[in-house]
């Protein structure tokens, strides 16, 4: 049993580090909703400079930042594409249509995460009332843990401007994708980091996930943009007042945690090298940070339910999931690669266990 919680569930789950608090407390303060907030607005400039940008948009959530995009480049009637699987189609409570009557058009996505080309095409729209109107493509980088191929990209959003359509990209985990990429590259980070974004309209950033603050992400893009997400964020209950401490937390994660999430894609490697020894079990993806694993005779729930009485959590919502962020060491990988390991030697007696301890997946 060991005395530290081993947290996998998503890199959501980070806690500031003392720096990161430091500057929190340090930080001047103002009232954003007036625009006079100086951590906001130094924040703003670095991500929007960081990136390519004219102008930057601080938010309490990226399900935020996503929904202001979607509802600054499309009016009602509008249609954006996505993929099927997207988190803005998928998981962000159906707010484009529910909010901004716009219409999605999910496509089929491949094991990476990828729409076909072909697909993309077929699914913009003439100019004709029988039709909504299609208006944006959007894609997710990285999706799944998997980072977009800058071929794709480049064709992808390259193919929707030929359409007249306009390219947002939730760049949620952009940077795990920015840092994989620099490494194949043997590029800068920052470099890579702009030479995605330059393929698109919108961007958003979270800073909450493996950059390890609190709250908040960023939407990026030109300056007519920004005013038009602006008054959404104020419609949607976004306008937060002296939010410099959340502000100085992303920008300390900016300054501080990006070169760090290499880490993080190691220790994936680790575990997922560990799993796929283990008879009963799939590791169906590793990629960056997130490794997807299938487990054999529906044993995914006793599996969770004994790791977490053994001080490990993970998710199970799509297969089982294991995320790394920078509140896991290579001793947590190691406490939960024995923790499977002595599960798969007699599942039987581990279910057992559980019970008998009133453990439980929630």
């Amino acid at each position: 049993m060991t005395t530290k919680l081993i947290d996998l569930r998503s890199d959501t789950v980070t806690q500031p580090t003392p720096a990161m608090r430091a500057a929190m407390v340090a930080a001047p303060l103002g009232d954003d909703v007036f625009g006079d907030d100086p951590s906001v607005n130094a924040l703003q400039d670095k991500i929007a400079a960081m990136l390519g940008f004219e102008a930057a948009l601080f938010m309490p959530t990226g399900t935020q930042s996503n929904l202001c995009a979607l509802l600054a480049h499309c009016g009602r009637g509008d249609e954006y594409v996505v993929g099927q699987l997207a988190h803005t189609y998928r998981y962000e409570g159906g707010g484009a249509a529910v909010l901004g009557s716009i219409q999605p058009q999910p496509l089929a996505q491949d094991a990476k995460g990828e729409m076909a080309m072909a697909d993309i095409a077929a699914a913009i729209k003439p100019d004709d009332c029988h039709f909504a109107r299609s208006r944006l493509l959007c894609l997710e980088n990285t999706w799944n843990g998997h980072r977009m191929s800058m071929e794709y990209l480049h064709s992808a959003t390259r193919l929707a401007r030929e359409k007249g359509l306009a390219c947002h990209l939730d760049g949620a985990r952009l940077f795990n994708a920015a840092v994989d990429q620099a490494a194949a590259d043997s590029e800068p980070i920052a470099t890579v980091a702009r030479r995605i974004t330059r393929l698109f309209d919108s961007v958003s950033v979270c800073f909450s996930k493996g950059l390890g603050a609190p709250i908040g992400s960023a939407l990026c893009g030109s300056q007519a943009l920004i005013a038009r997400a602006h008054r959404i964020r104020k419609m949607a209950g976004g306008g937060m007042r002296q939010s410099g401490m959340l502000a100085a937390a992303a920008s300390y994660a900016l300054d501080h945690h990006v070169t760090r999430l290499a880490d993080d894609h190691r220790l994936a490697q680790q575990l997922a090298v560990g799993l796929q020894g283990i008879e009963g079990l799939g590791v169906r993806s590793a990629q960056t940070n997130i490794v997807f694993v299938d487990v054999a005779d529906g044993l995914g729930p006793d599996l969770l339910a004994y790791l977490k009485a053994h001080g490990v959590l993970a998710t199970g919502l799509i297969g089982l999931r294991f995320v790394t962020h920078l509140d896991v060491d290579a001793h947590g990988i190691d406490h939960t690669l024995d923790c499977v390991r002595r599960f798969f030697k007699d599942p039987d007696a581990a279910r057992q266990q559980v019970r008998a301890s009133g453990a439980g997946v929630y």
